[in-house]
């Protein structure tokens, strides 16, 4: 079991314990896609496979949060920006914009002249540290000057 993994199941042991029913509904959801992972994986999940399952535990949440709000349902909306709050609290500490957009210049420097280039020579440094759509914009950028 993965460190990650571990301190998902403490974690949650805590909230059952602390009845704290939102929490432990969030870690139980989060502990069920892990191991579903596991099945998928056929082997345990490493940190960075765990990692990848909160980040679309997210993205599924910010998805939720603006179709409740163009639903006018601000009660879910600030339901799921909850579980997103702790999702979020899992991850790793954020890559520096500056350390992204550096390595983002070097692929360019290296001689990636389009976006499918960028993104194959950046994205291999920082997965599961930084979602793809923050490189693809910061690559779009760069490329444009």
């Amino acid at each position: 079991m993965s460190a990650l993994s571990a301190r998902l199941q403490t974690d949650l042991n805590a909230a059952r314990k602390a009845q704290d029913k939102p929490l432990t509904l969030v870690l139980g959801t989060l502990i069920s896609d892990v191991k579903n992972k596991k099945i998928e994986l056929r082997r345990d999940p490493t940190d960075d496979d765990v990692v990848e399952v909160i980040r679309k535990g997210i993205k599924r949440r910010r998805e939720s949060v603006e179709m409740y709000e163009k639903g006018n349902r601000e009660e879910l909306a600030a339901k799921e920006r909850e579980e997103l709050a702790v999702l979020e609290r899992y991850l790793p500490p954020a890559v520096d914009p500056e350390e992204l957009r550096a390595a983002v210049r070097a692929a360019i420097a290296g001689g990636a002249a389009n976006i499918g280039a960028v993104m194959g020579k950046v994205m291999p440094q920082f997965k599961g540290r930084v979602d793809g759509s923050a490189i693809n914009a910061m690559a779009r950028e760069e490329l444009a000057k």
